[in-house]
């Protein structure tokens, strides 16, 4: 299978659903969360399913999908 290479020799985007960190935006849009609250939950759930690299907040995309599962099990109708 032939590999298609972008630039700067780097491989074509990785389709979200297959990547295992998502940026604040790709996960909001991703899972449906406004912005605002994707980057509040980020904030509140640090080393549960996030993380704070350099400058920027990284979603653990298993571990949020686990927390939103857990989340519905257990009834709750907002995150906080």
């Amino acid at each position: 299978m032939e590999e298609n290479i972008g630039a700067w020799g780097r491989p074509e985007i990785t389709p979200v659903k297959d990547k295992y960190m998502l940026s604040i935006k790709e996960a909001s849009d991703y899972f449906g969360i406004g912005i605002k609250l994707m980057r509040r939950l980020a904030e509140n759930h640090l080393s549960e399913f996030a993380i704070y690299l350099g400058n920027r907040y990284l979603i653990v995309r298993p571990r949020f999908e686990e927390y939103v599962l857990e989340h519905m099990a257990n009834g709750g109708k907002e995150f906080k």
